[in-house]
């Protein structure tokens, strides 16, 4: 058994998304091979109303999935195949945007004010990029969680971990999606399937995501270093790209640490990626954005 090495250690960097929301981006929009089949994740934890209440108005999107996990406030969304509905605290909405959907999401904060959450987008193989659009929404109680004798929780949106297996199924990329909290000075080890790529985005306490088992581990800043010098902190809004392996190993902080850890198969095709659609060339992607201006993007068959 292997401990992961990691490849990089990445800090989210603010961008404007929507109508003009304020975010974080972990990555996205860029070469994003190294988290293939994922493609993007926001970070849009924001305590300030008038940074995210202009929230996403009607868009279309083709070709890939986004999830939606909420962890405070609420997200109301409505769509073009009519479907309107809310996500609150400790939801998650897996939408499949398969051959085409136009959608809004609004962003309404709790009674603080606080509007946190998070969306990742998947791709889709070429061989589902015009699948039906579909929606999978479910609430908090629907997500099992698990605790481990040290303390250790996972909540479990998709996939199977420590014997128990997420309310999200039927996705292409076969991903497992974690929310895994450490208590405070814990080391953890959990086990990510050899062939997936995995990453790990803190956002809440810190700690050291380890390189090998032994006491001293090379630095997070690349694979390969022959420094021994022990790793970085990887704290709040930090994100964790590893690379292959049969583990990642956690050491936590003294506040703990709480993080998602997800993984995929890589689907090793092609992107041509622009604003929320992609296609695998970038005919395909011509062709969708000349539909959406002839009005033909909907499909129906």
């Amino acid at each position: 058994m292997s401990i992961r090495p990691i490849k990089r250690l990445i800090k989210a960097k603010p961008t404007l998304e929507g109508a003009g929301v304020h975010l974080r981006r972990a990555f996205g929009f860029g070469n994003t091979s190294d988290f293939d089949p994922f493609l993007l994740l926001d970070d849009f934890r924001n305590d300030i109303p008038n940074d995210y209440l202009a929230g996403f108005p009607w868009h279309p999107h083709r070709g890939i999935e986004t999830i939606t996990y909420v962890l405070a406030g609420t997200v109301e969304h409505g769509d073009s195949m009519g479907n309107r509905g809310a996500i609150g605290a400790g939801d998650i909405q897996w939408m499949t945007a398969g051959r085409g959907i136009i959608h809004q999401e609004m962003p309404k904060g709790d009674p603080l004010g606080q509007m946190h959450g998070f969306q990742l987008w998947a791709n889709l193989p070429s061989s589902l990029k015009m699948t039906a659009p579909r929606y999978q929404e479910v609430k908090a109680p629907e997500i099992p969680e698990v605790i481990d004798d040290d303390g250790t929780r996972a909540r479990i949106v998709c996939g199977t971990f420590w014997g128990k297996t997420g309310p999200v199924d039927g996705i292409a990329a076969d991903p497992t999606y974690l929310d895994v909290t450490v208590p405070p000075g814990k080391r953890k080890k959990l086990p990510v399937e050899t062939t997936r790529h995995a990453f790990a985005y803190v956002f809440a306490g810190s700690g050291k995501f380890c390189n090998a088992s032994g006491p001293l581990s090379v630095p997070t800043e690349g694979v390969g270093w022959a420094d021994t010098a022990p790793p970085k902190d990887a704290d709040n809004r930090s994100l964790v790209l590893f690379d292959s392996g049969d583990d990642i190993e956690v050491q936590a902080g003294e506040d703990g640490i709480r993080f998602l850890l997800v993984s995929g198969k890589p689907l090793q095709e092609p992107v041509a990626w622009y604003g929320p659609i992609v296609m695998n060339t970038q005919e395909e992607l011509q062709r969708a954005f000349q539909e959406l201006q002839k009005g033909t993007f909907l499909k129906t068959t």
